[in-house]
């Protein structure tokens, strides 16, 4: 295979990271941290490389085939993940190589596990990076579920080509255009959030970080107890507006600036999506009140907060929830799974999927009923090609086989079943905390051994890749030639 084009994307991203890697020393300078020269370095590291990359491989034809398509998908991710460990192991908290690699993947997939702890006493930079790299991962998984998982049909994204596309001269351009669009409006309502949450009561870098990580719904933060470390109930409602609105798809925002408002309404994925939001709410809130004995307003802030959090992939915590009782632990396992929707930055298996599995399953029981009957499953007012159904089917077969396996390779490496389960579910949905009393809400992932963190970051890759970018690679017929 040719992988010039490939290395000649992976350069220019590699050389927009090392632009991103300017600010955080730029911070660290004017603070007297002596981190900038961790920044500075790293960056001159990636923006050698990057530029190498590019000048080796300009020239000829550049054309992205589907398997070029397939094999940068993958690469890009594992590329910058690995150039964006580097401050981690330069900066003062001296990361080892594995940790560092951890921390980056866990923060450009958006999954928001950490294995640091100490942040209230960290330096601005470090914190300004782990934001950044949440935001970078958040508006690049948008960017590529628009432009390019439709294109290559993986798990029933199909159903998301922008006629757009289609309809209007070159396709590259298009998508460029709707691209360049989709940034601003995700700009534009990380400087909203920002701004409220400094006029909440923020200091300027803690609502920089944490409208970052809640619009691309990452879930770091600036203190080792995450949003329950500043005890505002009016920094919790904005966050919380902020996360669901980052499990919105973004292309409807980009919509409505243009003057369609309707689209945001009308859409059934972002139905569905606010539908299984508020009951998992209202679920939270009346066992909180009524079985737990929590006062009321205190109820409402967990329960909204907590499943707005979960659903999205988000992983901010208020307080340790796997203290709260069977029922709400079980339903934030399950929440775990669902995410938002497709084309926004939220994790999870996606809302739409769970409705063309529920139309298509439907579809089967008329079937059955009347045998002769010719019946067509629906999504969002237009029919459900078989290619669709089948696609998404085989999403849900191969994560569920890859969950499996990543939990029994994780409990060989020495983790108990509770843990293991719950850092599988939470690495392949990138989600962020877990479960039990080391990988819990208020834990993290900092006692696990070196090979359970290798699984894990593995786990967060092919969650986010959606399962096939990542396992095709992996088969024979990928890197046969044709």
């Amino acid at each position: 295979m040719n992988l010039r084009p490939v290395l000649l994307i992976i350069g220019f991203v590699l050389m927009a990271v090392s632009v991103a890697m300017c600010v955080p020393a730029a911070v660290d300078g004017i603070a007297g941290n002596p981190d900038w020269q961790a920044f500075t370095f790293s960056a001159g590291a990636t923006l050698f490389v990057g530029v190498a990359l590019v000048l080796t491989c300009r020239g000829g034809d550049l054309t992205l085939n589907i398997r070029q398509a397939f094999a940068m998908i993958t690469l890009v991710w594992v590329v910058v993940t690995l150039f964006a460990a580097l401050p981690f192991i330069f900066s003062e908290f001296n990361l080892s190589f594995t940790d560092a690699y951890f921390e980056a993947m866990s923060g450009i997939t958006t999954t928001g596990s950490t294995v640091m702890t100490g942040l209230d006493r960290a330096p601005p930079g470090i914190l300004l990076w782990r934001g950044v790299l949440q935001w970078i991962g958040g508006l690049g998984i948008i960017v590529m579920a628009i432009s390019v998982l439709p294109r290559l049909g993986i798990g029933g994204m199909q159903m998301f080509r922008i006629e757009a596309f289609e309809a209007q001269g070159d396709i590259t351009l298009r998508a460029v255009q709707i691209s360049a669009g989709i940034t601003l409006v995700f700009g534009g309502l990380t400087l909203i959030v920002a701004i409220a949450l400094w006029a909440a009561g923020m200091t300027g870098l803690e609502a920089a970080v944490h409208a970052m990580t809640t619009i691309a719904t990452g879930g770091y933060s600036t203190s080792d107890t995450s949003i329950g470390h500043f005890k505002n109930p009016l920094i919790e409602i904005i966050i919380t507006i902020g996360m669901i609105a980052g499990g919105i798809p973004f292309l409807l925002y980009l919509k409505a600036v243009q003057g369609d408002f309707r689209m945001l309404f009308r859409d059934s994925q972002v139905r569905w999506y606010l539908s299984i939001l508020c009951a998992a709410m209202a679920g939270l809130f009346l066992w909180l009140s009524l079985v737990g004995g929590m006062d009321v307003v205190q109820a409402l802030r967990s329960a909204s907060f907590t499943a707005a959090s979960i659903m999205t992939g988000t992983g901010y915590v208020l307080s340790d929830y796997s203290a709260w009782g069977a029922f709400p632990v079980g339903l934030v396992f399950f929440l775990t799974f669902v995410g938002g929707c497709a084309g926004s930055t939220s994790c999870g298996m996606k809302v739409f999927r769970f409705q063309v599995l529920y139309a298509t399953a439907r579809n089967q029981l008329k079937k059955l009923l009347q045998p002769h009957g010719i019946f067509i499953p629906y999504y969002n007012n237009l029919p459900i090609s078989n290619e669709v159904s089948t696609s998404v089917l085989s999403y849900f077969f191969l994560f569920g086989i890859c969950f499996a396996l990543l939990s029994l390779a994780l409990n060989m490496t020495g983790l108990g079943f509770v843990t293991a389960l719950s850092s599988a579910a939470t690495a392949m949905a990138n989600v962020g905390p877990g479960l039990g009393p080391i990988v819990g809400p208020m834990g993290t992932f900092q006692p696990l051994s070196d090979p359970s963190k290798w699984l894990l970051a593995i786990g967060m890759l092919v969650g986010r890749l959606e399962v096939f970018a990542v396992i095709i690679l992996f088969t024979r017929g990928f890197w046969m030639d044709r």
